[in-house]
């Protein structure tokens, strides 16, 4: 049985850092807002979009366009539409609103895959930027399928998704709970 965790670990980056994490998450957003806009235009000529439609499409023009975008890992540019494909989905199952414009410094965040990551004790290493000092070890020992950056209250976090063979046993449901 497999099993997917996340952990959150605060960060402790750099002004560098920072700056890194910030373009990255403006990225996400452009590329976020750039899909949502396409796909009302495209839906309001009567084309059914998709997310691979989109990228295809954006990936075409992005190296003209938007060349600054390439300061950053691929993905912050490429998983808003994966993204936005879900959120749409939720919205034709009746499961979620109408995907809705991104605004900056709001939930700002970027996504990074399990390619790109990699882990060293006390420090995660993020492709085009190189080791940033997490507050903790990973909690867990499995595959790390990725990670998401994101800012909360002005302070950085990574939550690292791991693929477990089984279950921690500090996890366990067979474990007890104390309260005080």
């Amino acid at each position: 049985m497999e099993i997917t965790l996340s952990h959150k670990i605060g960060l402790e980056p750099s002004y560098k850092h920072e700056i890194y994490f910030i373009q990255a998450c403006g990225i996400a957003r452009f590329s976020w807002n750039w899909a949502l806009e396409e796909w009302k235009r495209q839906s309001s000529n009567g084309l059914k979009p998709t997310a691979f439609a989109l990228k295809k499409q954006f990936n075409a023009i992005k190296p003209v366009d938007f060349p600054w975008m390439y300061d950053v890992t691929k993905y912050a540019s490429q998983q808003p539409f994966l993204h936005i494909q879900t959120a749409f989905n939720r919205f034709f199952q009746g499961l979620g609103g109408y995907p809705q414009f991104k605004k900056k410094n709001h939930n700002d965040s970027f996504y990074v895959g399990n390619n790109q990551i990699k882990l060293d004790g006390k420090h995660i290493k993020l492709p085009k930027l190189g080791w940033v000092r997490m507050r903790e070890t990973l909690g867990f020992s499995g595959k790390v399928i990725s990670a998401t950056i994101y800012r909360q209250a002005n302070k950085w976090f990574v939550s690292i998704n791991v693929k477990l063979d089984q279950l921690p046993k500090s996890c366990d449901s067979q474990a007890g709970v104390g309260v005080d």
